[in-house]
């Protein structure tokens, strides 16, 4: 050989690697080939996409986390194929109690259909446990395979020992991590992992990468040391099997992104953890096993991920393994004050938060149809020719998408939130305000005590050729609607400048000698008429804005003093309408009472 690290690479290839993997894993008794049977490829028809997501229950789930979960479900239901929930718990140190519920409630209410995973009742599904940390002997087993093909090693280094590494490369303005020279434990002989095992020093798992640093530390022999000559070094990064990987000697691979395109990049050069000291896998090890044998066709994830693409590409294939499609959505962004695009932060922002959408009582169709339109740049157009359509009619694309931030309006969620609402009968409606005030709002539990009286509420002027767009979710609709309610009743606006107290409160006086609840709403509005020319109000608001000076104001000022004595607000649907819910008396006592407030 013409370098040490060669030499020290031929060394290594003697030892007795399948020696090694069974001390390492004495407690594995199945092999891969049994796991292989134990999943077998699912019978699906051609071009069905299998898909996951796989949340992590160390906090609240976000709306990224629903982003992607939308992509995956249209992706695998479209295609006649499987969307499945894996929890993905190796996190340890990081595990909030509960929140595995919170993960399982939120998509339940965000109508996020799986077709098998983890559910709060137990696994559905043939391909579990669904979760990670019930599958420790099926990591095992795998790590075990790469250690018996000399694909990775026990790492014995100390937390110290690392830190005065990264120091180090710090120091050196390297790239920090376990790789080449630094990889101190790489080439140990048998005799020395049995000795440290003896002295019970703790150990991880490395993968053994192939991949080079491009910084003088290692070449494609991973045994760390000098630069080795790249024609005579017979390491694996220099040998005809992956030669292909690289570009004027330095590794770069190339990956089908169904989001981003052919995406070309650095390999990976890092011996990265495989399996924790306590024998928990890493994600990186977990989701490669697991998108295997679950037979994971396309992995959606954010554009975070993407650094970590190339060892998890590595690892699929050091397994033999062919990876899934990725697609790495874009993150989403928001405009500050400055109009600057920022990521959503769990900090700043508490609409990244799903328990948000919730606890402000959004609709969940009203979420999911506003992620479509962030999610496919074609979807606004499908609706506006497809306006009465369910969102399972349009065909989702990854091609559609933007490999860019995607911007994340809530002006716009509450303008598509008002079409969708119009869409959804007031009986269903009813039913989802219902549900969300008693878990979110019980201040306004009284307001659907009485279902019939509510559903009439819900009902006026959201029919007909221009109907009212005024709902937007359930905080907003119970705080609209309150004025119905003798509780939540108040005078909240002041009477129109163009009519003085004193005509207000003639105005009501008037009104009451007039009202006649039987009259239809022709005949309501004529008398309003005559009260108000009576009065010296124009018949019409355009005879107003005509000759101004000719009138105290319109007839449409007049009829807002009763508007705003009847719901306390200058704005409102149709009074008709009202004073038909309401009933009579309540009409007569609320004008009764409003002839008494100051100002009205």
């Amino acid at each position: 050989m013409s370098t040490d690290n060669c030499i020290r690479r031929k060394l290594m290839d003697h030892m007795d690697h399948n020696a090694l993997a069974k001390l390492l894993f004495p407690h594995i008794e199945k092999t891969p080939d049994d796991y292989e049977k134990i999943y077998p490829m699912r019978e699906l028809p051609k071009g069905a996409k299998v898909t996951r997501l796989g949340p992590s229950p160390t906090g609240f789930i976000h709306l990224g986390n629903l982003y992607g979960a939308f992509v995956d479900e249209r992706l695998a239901h479209q295609s006649d194929g499987v969307f499945y929930l894996r929890i993905e718990d190796t996190d340890d140190k990081r595990l909030v109690d509960g929140a595995v519920k919170t993960v399982t409630d939120s998509l339940r209410f965000f109508d996020i259909r799986f077709d098998e995973g983890a559910f709060q009742d137990g696994d559905i599904g043939a391909y579990g446990d669904y979760t990670q940390s019930h599958r420790g002997a099926i990591y095992g087993c795998f790590a075990k395979k790469l250690v018996r093909e000399g694909k990775a090693y026990p790492c014995f280094m100390t937390v110290d020992e690392i830190n005065e590494i990264r120091q180090e490369q710090e120091r050196e303005k390297l790239t920090p991590g376990i790789y080449g020279k630094y990889a101190k434990c790489r080439d140990w002989s048998l005799n020395e992992v049995k000795e440290a095992l003896e002295e019970g020093r703790s150990y991880v798992i490395r993968l053994r990468s192939d991949g080079s640093s491009f910084d003088g530390t290692s070449c494609g022999s991973a045994s760390g040391g000098e630069n080795a000559d790249s024609a005579s070094c017979e390491c694996p990064r220099h040998d005809g099997a992956s030669a292909a990987a690289a570009e004027n000697g330095s590794g770069r691979i190339e990956v089908e992104d169904a989001v981003r395109g052919t995406l070309n990049m650095p390999a990976n050069f890092m011996d990265i953890v495989v399996l924790k000291a306590t024998g928990i896998p890493t994600y990186h090890f977990a989701h490669v096993v697991d998108d295997h044998l679950m037979r994971t066709t396309h992995v959606v994830r954010g554009e975070e991920w993407l650094s970590s693409l190339p060892a998890h590409i590595e690892l699929f294939e050091k397994l033999g393994w062919t990876a899934p499609v990725y697609c790495h959505t874009a993150q989403l962004m928001k405009l500050d004050e400055s109009g600057n695009r920022r990521k959503l932060s769990k900090r700043k922002d508490p609409e990244l938060s799903l328990t948000y959408y919730r606890s402000m009582g959004y609709h969940p169709e009203a979420v999911r149809e506003y992620l479509l339109t962030i999610l496919n740049s074609d979807f606004e157009e499908w609706r506006g020719e497809n306006p009465n359509s369910p969102l399972e009619d349009f065909q989702f694309s990854t091609d559609k998408m933007s490999g860019s931030g995607a911007l994340f309006d809530l002006n716009k969620l509450n303008d598509i939130s008002k079409d969708v609402l119009l869409r959804i009968p007031p009986e269903e409606l009813y039913e989802f305000l219902e549900s969300w005030s008693e878990e979110f709002a019980p201040e306004f539990e009284d307001i659907f005590e009485n279902r019939e009286y509510m559903v009439k509420i819900l009902s006026l002027g959201r029919s007909g050729k221009k109907p009212r767009k005024d709902f937007v979710c359930g905080k907003q609709i119970a705080e609209f609607v309150s004025y119905f309610f003798k509780k939540h009743f108040k005078i909240e606006d002041e009477l129109p400048a163009e009519v003085s107290e004193e005509d207000g409160k003639r105005i009501l006086s008037e009104y009451m000698k007039t009202y006649n609840h039987s009259d239809d709403q022709s005949a309501w509005f004529d008398k309003i008429r005559e009260i108000a020319v009576s009065m010296g109000y124009a018949a019409k608001p355009k005879d107003y804005k005509k000759n101004p000076e000719d009138y105290k104001g319109h007839v449409g000022h007049v009829s807002t003093v009763i508007r705003i004595a009847l719901t306390g607000r200058s704005q409102s649907p149709d009074i008709w309408e009202i004073q038909q819910i309401l009933g009579e008396d309540e009409v007569r006592a609320r004008c009764l009472k409003a002839r008494c407030v100051q100002g009205v």
